[in-house]
């Protein structure tokens, strides 16, 4: 990584570190939220890194269970960025506990009526999933790092049981094999686990906005076309070795997210446009608000300018043979679709639902006025640089890329 990409990572670490250290220290005293609004910026969050990883898993899932062998070269990486991105996830909604200490709890004490205990007995299963996979698509390369020095070596060594010799074809075709088996499982759980956060919004009758059958799909959709477009920019700007191979499958990605945005776009259109219909209701009136209300910017500069409607034209251009154009849109879509999860989460939660609420008490934390406080913003960016630093540490030690070393590779 070049020398102003260290400086932006230290200024980052320093901003999340402070952000953990105040979490601890000051609770949620110092965040934006409280009882009328009590879901912020770090739900909004948890439900875009687990889209993102989501995303990341079926695009390794089209390799390992779907034969689609063009793209195999980045098949172990999506594997990674979905181990990290879960990480991000579940450390984002767990600083949003109010009681950190008792996480465990939802295993010592289970409630099977419970959405979020499923989500959570779910997310343990697809992470213990996620490492299995890894470590079937990455141990026929370790036994030529079995006589190395440093953390390598020790893990070649551990994971393999010390082998040195390499792994035999019928090994391989054997782990192959499980790969499929363990894809074939993940697939669906990939599907129930984000699908069922959008089903957990759905159920909810008290708010009109997330009281709907879409949202499922919607999150299905929204997973694919975020995770599918993190993979498409990382892939684009740091893959080592920009070859022949490197130029074709950056634009079958390209046409890829093209068509993920488009159709994310339609199932958007249905959203909002069929509560909105006879311009009466509840629903209608949080909706507009969405649009046009003093957050408007959300979602028509965040969102449409900067998330569809410049990706879109920089797609079109760049699978004419511009990759940088490919890798900078995708970049946009992967980083602003934060702005579709701040729409979901808080306009239906700002909304009163009881007339007159507003003046029936009075306290600093009884309101309906949500803005995230550069608090909240902080430990989000904890978890970003925590993601990273996952990502970037696994690719370092283990052979990720085509079975090797990133700096091997480089």
């Amino acid at each position: 990584m070049r020398a102003w990409g260290w400086i932006l990572y230290g200024v980052l670490a320093a901003i999340g570190l402070a952000g953990f250290f105040l979490r601890f220290a000051t609770g949620h005293q110092l965040a934006g939220y409280g009882s009328y609004v009590p879901w912020g910026l770090w739900v909004a969050a948890y439900i875009y890194f687990i889209g993102l990883s989501a995303g990341a898993f079926l695009l390794s899932a089209l390799v390992y269970v779907f034969g689609v062998r063009r793209l195999e070269p980045i098949a172990p990486l999506a594997l990674v960025v979905a181990l990290a991105s879960l990480l991000m996830a579940l450390i984002t909604i767990w600083f949003d506990l109010g009681h950190l200490e008792r996480f465990y709890y939802v295993y010592l004490r289970p409630n099977f009526r419970s959405m979020m205990a499923w989500m959570v007995w779910l997310y343990t299963a697809y992470g213990l999933l996620l490492l299995s996979e890894l470590y079937f698509a990455l141990r026929r390369h370790l036994p030529r790092y079995a006589d190395r020095r440093g953390v390598t070596g020790l893990l070649a060594r551990l994971l393999t049981g010390g082998r040195k010799t390499p792994f035999t074809q019928e090994e391989i075709h054997r782990d192959e094999g499980i790969l499929r088996v363990l894809g074939t499982i993940g697939v669906p759980l990939a599907i129930a686990f984000h699908g069922g956060v959008g089903a957990l919004f759905g159920t909810v009758v008290a708010q009109d906005l997330w009281h709907s059958p879409i949202y499922p799909i919607l999150f299905l959709t929204g997973a694919l076309l975020s995770g599918g477009a993190l993979m498409t920019a990382v892939y684009v700007f740091f893959w080592p070795r920009k070859d022949g191979q490197w130029k074709e499958l950056s634009l079958l990605l390209g046409r890829v997210v093209l068509g993920l945005i488009l159709f994310d776009l339609l199932l958007e259109w249905a959203e909002y446009s069929i509560p909105m219909w006879y311009g009466v209701g509840s629903e209608f009136k949080a909706l507009w608000n969405t649009l046009f209300g003093p957050f408007w910017y959300v979602y028509w500069v965040f969102h449409i300018l900067l998330g569809v409607v410049v990706p879109v034209l920089l797609l079109l251009w760049g699978v004419r043979g511009r990759l940088g154009a490919i890798g900078l849109a995708s970049f946009l879509v992967a980083v602003t679709f934060l702005a579709i999860r701040l729409n979901l989460v808080i306009p239906s939660l700002v909304h009163p639902k009881l007339e007159g609420l507003v003046h029936a008490y009075h306290d600093h934390r009884l309101t309906f006025v949500y803005f995230p406080t550069w608090f909240e913003w902080s430990v989000v960016v904890f978890s970003v640089v925590l993601g990273f630093t996952v990502t970037y540490v696994l690719v370092r030690i283990l052979p990720v890329i085509e079975g090797r070393l990133l700096k091997e590779v480089a």
